[in-house]
């Protein structure tokens, strides 16, 4: 190459540098100027209950990365998630994280009753919005104007539950076993209301702690009376183990439970102790619904195992957060206004308003685990 020609060559090198540099100096520049609103998300990511949490976390963040990537919208969301490890001190750690340092416009969470209870208060003070997508107990609805809940709650669950139980598999004398938490006392307590007032005998109520792990007392007390269905109020871990005790010691009755049982782990930890065992839940997997299969699918693609409904739930959480905050931007009061007006939103769990309470009215399904797999029952 003569030194002519090696000139050239380094000046239009230099040249297409410099405008390289350009290109990628002014695109940076351009997502600079591009705002970004934060939504947070808590709930137990370690522990007991972590799959919970983790399906949550997992649903909010696959709506978030799909409108990011959509380019339909002016903003950047930016997701920030806490673990609660499923305890009320670090769940009022965790959203106080979340709204003081993190800034957050609105919060999908927290996932537990419990802890819902107890940070909800601190969103509610503060001014910021939050979608619970799973804590189920009634009293949630009281924490304030601030609060929505994007499941159904646990006195519609249990009641729906014992009429099916009584009314449909003509079940008449009834057991409950509940954890003695805000999550399962609510549901007990519906349960037991509805299955007498349609005739049924409760014939036997028992409770337990979150984290027990022998129930053979509370099971030889229930099998002393001679029922034929038994009502876990309850989360997956101690309802697997309830059942398998309730196996060796011969108690052949159906099992029913609501939406604690609905994670895989339930079917992994309870095997054929579980088969046939009812509960209600506000998402089913093997839908037919073309949105929902869709859903199951980038799902599965991104995480490796199909959505329950915590994942669902969280996930159309989160789309309605963003649809509101690309109508009215990140004032959380206009946020909260946005949530409140919500209408027959198009979720993957269906239909979805809010009432003026702050509960969902959507769809609830009974399923039944069948041949080790989750089967839609009604």
């Amino acid at each position: 190459m003569s030194v002519h020609r090696l000139g050239n060559w380094r000046a239009k090198s230099f040249v297409a540098a410099a405008v390289g540099l350009f290109v990628l100096a002014f695109g940076m520049a351009a997502l600079a100027q591009v705002p970004e609103v934060v939504i947070g998300t808590l709930g137990p990511l370690s522990g007991d209950y972590a799959t919970y949490g983790t399906s949550v976390a997992n649903g909010v963040e696959l709506a978030i990365n799909e409108a990011n990537a959509s380019g339909m919208y002016n903003v950047r969301f930016v997701l920030r998630k806490e673990d609660t490890r499923g305890d009320q001190v670090q769940a009022l750690n965790a959203i106080n994280k979340l709204i003081e340092l993190d800034q957050v416009a609105a919060i999908v969470g927290p996932v537990l009753s419990g802890e819902t209870l107890t940070a909800g208060l601190i969103a509610q003070d503060s001014g910021v919005p939050f979608i619970t997508p799973s804590a189920t107990n009634p009293d949630v609805a009281k924490i304030g104007e601030y609060e929505f809940r994007n499941v159904i709650t646990d006195d519609v669950q249990a009641a729906q539950m014992a009429e099916y139980a009584v009314t449909v598999l003509g079940l008449k004398r009834l057991a409950i076993l509940y954890s003695n938490n805000d999550y399962g006392v609510g549901l007990r307590r519906s349960f037991e209301q509805t299955a007498r007032a349609l005739g049924a005998e409760v014939v036997a109520v028992e409770s337990y702690l979150d984290g027990d792990s022998n129930f053979s007392a509370q099971v030889t007390n229930i099998a002393a009376q001679n029922p034929d269905g038994l009502y876990i109020a309850g989360y997956y871990t101690e309802a697997a183990k309830i059942a398998q005790q309730a196996a060796l010691q011969g108690l052949n009755v159906r099992i029913m439970g609501a939406d604690g049982f609905d994670s895989p782990q339930l079917i992994a930890l309870g095997g054929p102790a579980v088969e046939g065992a009812l509960f209600t839940s506000g998402f089913y997997a093997d839908t037919e619904d073309e949105l929902a299969k869709e859903f199951v699918q980038k799902y599965q693609a991104a995480y490796g195992s199909k959505p329950d409904m915590f994942a669902a739930n969280a996930y159309d959480s989160a789309r309605i957060l963003i649809q509101v905050i690309s109508e009215v931007g990140a004032d959380r009061q206009a946020i909260r206004d946005g949530i409140a007006a919500i209408r027959d939103f198009p979720g993957v769990t269906g239909l979805t308003s809010f009432a003026e309470n702050g509960d969902a009215v959507k769809p609830l399904y009974i399923l039944r685990v069948e041949n080790g797999r989750f089967a839609q029952e009604r």
